[in-house]
C-alpha cells in the first residue's frame, strides 16, 4: 500500500502515525515544505521518500509530488495529513487522483458549516437555530428570532479563527463594518458545557475506538479572551451523547479515518449539535487516548487501514486531563512547583507550537488518573493565578 502524509513534520507529535504504518508494512511517502534535515529522526528513519515543495499552498506543486510517487511507486491508495486546514487540499488531491477518501463533493458537507447543519437536521440531531447572513437588515430580522447574544462564525473555516460574540446593535454594525469579505453562518447563542464525542471509525464506517471529553470552555473564547485551557476524559460514556455520536458517523458517512465531533449539554441536560471535525482532535489529544486507555493508538490506525481491524481493548481506566497555560498570565505555582507537586500523576509536558497557542496554551501538562477529582484539583493548582499582590493563593 502507498500511503501519502501530507505534512508529516507538523505537528510534531504525529509522527507516530508514520512509524507505525511503515512498521505494518505500508509504503509511507511524506510531502512537506520543511528541508529533509529538519525532519525529526523518526520521520527520517521510517518515511520511505519525501518530497520537498517550496509552497504547501501551490497545488501545482503537489499533484507534481504525488505525480511523481505515482510514476515511481504505482497507485496511491491513501493521502492524509490529519489536519482540519489541509481537509479541502486532501480532498482535492484525492478527486483528482481517484484516491480512496472523501473526495471534494463529500467534504463541503464538513467545511461549509451551513451544510453541515442541513446533514445533522436530516438525521434528527438538535442543532442551533442558523442561516448564512449578508445584510445588516437580515441580521436584525434574524436576532429578533432568537434572541442575542448571537454568534457568527464562517460558513467555511477552521476552528475559532474570525468568529464573533454579538450582544448589541452597536456590536453588529461594527461586525458589518470590519468582517472579512466571505459568507458568515449567524446561530442563536447556546448556554451549555461542550463536549465532544471522539473516534475512530473503520473502512466500514462502524466505530471501533470512541471516547469523551468536556471542556471548561470552548475554544472561541479561549481565543478571543486569550485564556488557559482544561478538558479532560471520562471513563463512563453517557449513553445519550454515545447514541447521538454514533447516529453522527453514520449521517456524515465517516469511513476510515478518526473523528472529533462537539456537542453542547445545555442546562436541561439535552445534547445538541455544535460541529463535525473528519480528523483527530487537535493537540496531543491522540496522546492522551493511549494514556487513558493504555493502548498505542497510532498502531491502531495502521491496523485499521491495513486490514480493516481494530485489536486493542478499550476499559478506559484512566481520565486524562489536558492543562494548557499562557505566558501572560502569571500562575501561583511556577513549572518547577507544576512538577515537583503533581509527579504521580504527570505524564508529559512540553511547550506547544506558536500556531496552537491560542487555542491549546503556551505550553501543556497532561495528567491521568483513576480519580476524576484528582483531575480536577490538579487543573485548579496549575491554573490558578497569583492574587492581587503577586502573592500565592
Amino acid at each position: 500500500m502507498n500511503y501519502v502524509y501530507l505534512s508529516p513534520h507538523f505537528p510534531t507529535n504525529y509522527y507516530p502515525f508514520v512509524v507505525k504504518l511503515r512498521e505494518a508494512g505500508v509504503n509511507v511517502l511524506g510531502i512537506g515544505d520543511a528541508s529533509f534535515d529538519h525532519l525529526s529522526d523518526p520521520l527520517k528513519r521510517y518515511l520511505s521518500e519525501y518530497y520537498r515543495v517550496s509552497d504547501m499552498h501551490n497545488y501545482d506543486e503537489l499533484v507534481r509530488a504525488v505525480g511523481y510517487f505515482t510514476h515511481r511507486y504505482g497507485k496511491i491508495e491513501r493521502f492524509e495529513s490529519h489536519n482540519e486546514y489541509w481537509l479541502e487540499t486532501e480532498a482535492r488531491i484525492r478527486t483528482d487522483f481517484n484516491i480512496e477518501g472523501p473526495k471534494i463533493a463529500e467534504i463541503a458537507w464538513v467545511k461549509q458549516k451551513s451544510l453541515m447543519k442541513e446533514i445533522y437536521q436530516q438525521a434528527g440531531i438538535p442543532v442551533a437555530r442558523g442561516r448564512i447572513i449578508r445584510e445588516f437588515d437580515e441580521a436584525q430580522r434574524f436576532i429578533a428570532e432568537v434572541g442575542t447574544p448571537v454568534v457568527a462564525k464562517p460558513d467555511k473555516g477552521v476552528g475559532a479563527a474570525a468568529t464573533y460574540k454579538i450582544h448589541n446593535q452597536n456590536e453588529l454594525r461594527n461586525f458589518f463594518d470590519t468582517k472579512p469579505p466571505v459568507d458568515y453562518l449567524f446561530e442563536e447563542f447556546i448556554q451549555g458545557q461542550i463536549v465532544s464525542f471522539d473516534g475512530l471509525a473503520d473502512q466500514d464506517g462502524d466505530v471501533v475506538f470512541y471516547t469523551v471529553d468536556v471542556f471548561r470552555q470552548g475554544v472561541m473564547e479561549t481565543v478571543n479572551q486569550d485564556l488557559d485551557f482544561f478538558y479532560y476524559s471520562l471513563r463512563e460514556i453517557p449513553e445519550d451523547l454515545q447514541e447521538i455520536g454514533l447516529r453522527t458517523v453514520k449521517a456524515f458517512n465517516i469511513r476510515g479515518r478518526f473523528f472529533h465531533l462537539e456537542y453542547f449539554r445545555t442546562a436541561d441536560d439535552s445534547i445538541m449539535a455544535l460541529e463535525v471535525n473528519m480528523r483527530p482532535p487537535g493537540g496531543l489529544t491522540t496522546d492522551m487516548y493511549n494514556y487513558a486507555n493504555d493502548i498505542d493508538i497510532y498502531s491502531e490506525y495502521a491496523k485499521v487501514i491495513v486490514d480493516n481491524h481494530f485489536e486493542a481493548p478499550v476499559e478506559r481506566p484512566y481520565h486524562c486531563g489536558y492543562i494548557g497555560r499562557k505566558n501572560h498570565i502569571h500562575y501561583a505555582l511556577s513549572h518547577q512547583e507544576v512538577l515537583a507537586r503533581f509527579s504521580d500523576i504527570l505524564v508529559q509536558h512540553e511547550p506547544m507550537n506558536v500556531v496552537l497557542r491560542d487555542a491549546l496554551g503556551d505550553y501543556a501538562y497532561i495528567v491521568r488518573s483513576p480519580d476524576l477529582d484528582e483531575i480536577l484539583y490538579a487543573e485548579q493548582a496549575i491554573l490558578a493565578p497569583k492574587n492581587e499582590n503577586g502573592e500565592k493563593e
